[in-house]
């Protein structure tokens, strides 16, 4: 377990503490509900931890027994105050039968056999539970924060989502699988450590004790100190980690600027800091450690000669020395751990609260299962009255009073300088965002009327910046629909002109485009996204800049790939090079989130100081 969460502290960021609080535990306990579909083995790893605990507590007794037989010629517990008012058979064996070297031997392997048989279960068990629970919590929270309507994301860094679903579930999970039951374990241990302790020897046990208020006391005085500056070598670090990542994503500007030596020197200095602050931590807990080892070996110490003592005027044997001195060990590491236990149900209430945040949003309406793509839209598109500002910006009006209306199988052009809302229509039709007010139709019906995955399986979206996932050409057309065949797959590639590149690759469709299509040329990648789109088959088709960032010759092939995949569709081309929607049945022109103008090419370029004819003149002059 130790090497476990080294190699967690290496490579997961540390996790903040939560102070622990009647309401905080009952939140994290309602984690715990995960557990109860595997509530039968949870409660056979519980048994089994007590029973490794108790089975464990045996081995001292034996240990004990068998120097007795060494010093004294016989193992037998002396019979105390305590131990003669005991009348059983199995007292009065311990206490009194002579054991042979040899027989304890054999005990203390049957118990180690004994010991191995349980741990093995309780370790086995709690994983096996550990890993199935948070398996479904890891669903639970990937579905949720998939479904989450796009406000959730523009308020969110990806980085911080990928922490629930990494960072605080493994805590989860290790709390289940472990600290937990290390935690009952460490009880069982201490509660019947400290009875036997006393049993033996109450002088003894008084005395070993008196070491405790002098450990709280170390504790309390560098306790708060080093985690205080464990706090600010895990801020330091982080931030060095930020160093690297902005170099490295940027490092063309890097080296453009020739600032190699910069960045270096930054992470350099950002580094001596952590290095500083670590060796400054060092020292406290250093000066922790050696008190404590101190204190601990030095009341063993005492508690040795106290009962050399007692062995010398009869009172006690070494055997039961020696079993005392085991049990003390058992009891001071439990209490040892129980410290460091805290500190992670700190990190696991933290944890289970934030990832109870996500599981307590409102989540968009999917449906599960297959989407049923029938009826098909007929792509009739009306907006009406719409006006609309995004949920980070409120005071910004990015639409007011718009307008606009699609019949179906019509081409729908948007065009209109940055920040003039194009996109934002494009949103707004895939229901990303709800407008302030107005309302948008499909085939005449409001857009709320439609179930919402029903209505985007009507859609297809080719945007500018095609991102593709890190598998396969073949399973990045698949992902338009899932349920095509090699046959439709192959269709789609060359309806999108994308055929030919494909199979020109050694791999062919089984070429892997790596991390964001990275591998893929601009062109490649827009044409596998509209094979794609090809493939989804769509009622209504948005367009957002899909050549804009293109050389002519991969514009040219592109152009002609959505040519064909807007045959027979509602198109929305928001275009940024006005030469490609000459031919659009309707051109509306945005200008401040209101719509300027709107009618066909040739009408646009006959308004006298219109805006369009601005525009087109202002890219001819280019």
């Amino acid at each position: 377990m130790a090497s476990r969460r080294g190699e967690k502290s290496e490579n997961v960021e540390e996790l903040p503490k939560v102070k622990i609080t009647k309401e905080s535990l009952k939140e994290a306990l309602s984690i715990l509900a995960y557990l109860k579909p595997y509530r039968f083995k949870f409660l056979m790893g519980m048994v089994f931890i007590v029973l490794s605990a108790l089975s464990t507590m045996i081995f001292p007794f034996l240990v004990g027994k068998m120097i007795s037989v060494v010093s004294d010629g016989k193992a037998s517990l002396p019979t105390t105050a305590s131990t003669s008012q005991m009348t059983s058979d199995i007292q009065d064996w311990l206490s009194n039968s002579r054991w042979s070297v040899d027989f304890i031997l054999l005990l203390l392997f049957i118990q180690l056999a004994v010991q191995m048989f349980f741990s093995f279960m309780r370790i086995y068990t709690l994983t096996e539970v550990g890993e199935k629970s948070l398996a479904d919590l890891r669903k639970d929270v990937f579905k949720k924060i998939v479904s989450m309507p796009m406000r959730f994301f523009s308020e969110r860094r990806v980085g911080e989502l990928s922490s629930r679903i990494s960072s605080d579930l493994s805590q989860i999970q290790d709390t289940i699988s472990f600290t937990l039951a290390e935690f009952l374990r460490g009880l069982v241990t201490l509660v019947v450590g400290m009875f036997l302790i006393f049993f033996i020897s109450t002088k003894l046990a008084l005395v070993m004790l008196s070491i405790v208020p002098v450990i709280a006391i170390l504790a309390v005085v560098f306790g708060g100190r080093i985690r205080k500056m464990a706090r600010k070598g895990q801020d330091q670090l982080a931030d060095s980690g930020n160093i690297i990542n902005e170099a490295l994503m940027g490092i063309n500007n890097v080296k453009a600027f020739t600032n190699e030596h910069f960045e270096i020197n930054r992470y350099s200095n950002s580094i001596n800091s952590v290095v500083s602050t670590a060796i400054a931590n060092a020292r406290f807990r250093g000066a922790f450690v050696s008190l404590l080892i101190f204190s601990v070996f030095g009341a063993i110490a005492v508690v040795i000669w106290y009962g050399a003592g007692l062995i010398k005027s009869g009172e006690f044997d070494a055997g039961k020395l020696t079993t005392f001195v085991i049990y003390t060990a058992f009891v001071g590491g439990t209490m040892a751990g129980f410290a460091d236990m805290f500190s992670q149900l700190q990190k696991t209430i933290g944890a289970t609260q934030r990832v109870r945040e996500i599981l307590r949003e409102q989540a968009e309406d999917i449906s599960e299962g297959e989407v049923v793509k029938t009826p098909r839209m007929k792509g009739e598109v009306q907006f009406k009255n719409i006006a609309f500002s995004y949920p980070t910006r409120s005071e910004i009006v990015v639409l007011k009073d718009f307008n606009i209306e699609a019949k179906p199988g019509q081409q729908i052009a948007i065009v209109g300088s940055s920040g003039a809302g194009k996109s934002t229509i494009a949103a707004l039709l895939l229901k990303f965002y709800q407008p302030q007010s107005g309302n948008i139709y499909f085939d005449g019906k409001d857009s709320n009327e439609y179930d919402l995955t029903y209505l985007r399986s009507q859609m297809a979206l080719v945007p500018q910046d095609v991102i593709l996932f890190g598998g396969t050409i073949y399973d990045n057309i698949l992902y338009g629909n899932p349920s095509a065949t090699n046959e439709d797959v192959e269709m789609a590639a060359k309806r999108a002109n994308a055929y030919n590149f494909i199979t020109s690759f050694p791999e062919g469709f089984k070429t892997i485009v790596g991390e964001r299509g990275i591998q893929l040329s601009g062109g490649q990648r827009q044409r596998i996204a509209i094979a794609r789109a090809i493939l989804k088959n769509p009622s209504i088709l948005i367009l957002d800049e899909a050549t804009s960032s293109l050389d002519s010759e991969s514009e040219t092939l592109v152009q002609q790939a959505l040519e064909e995949l807007m045959k027979g569709r509602t198109s929305f081309v928001i275009a940024h090079r006005l030469s490609t929607i000459r031919n659009a049945d309707k051109i509306i022109v945005l200008d401040k989130g209101v719509v300027a103008e709107q009618g066909n090419h040739d009408e646009l370029m006959n308004m006298e100081k219109g805006k369009y004819k601005h525009l087109s003149n202002l890219q001819m002059d280019l």
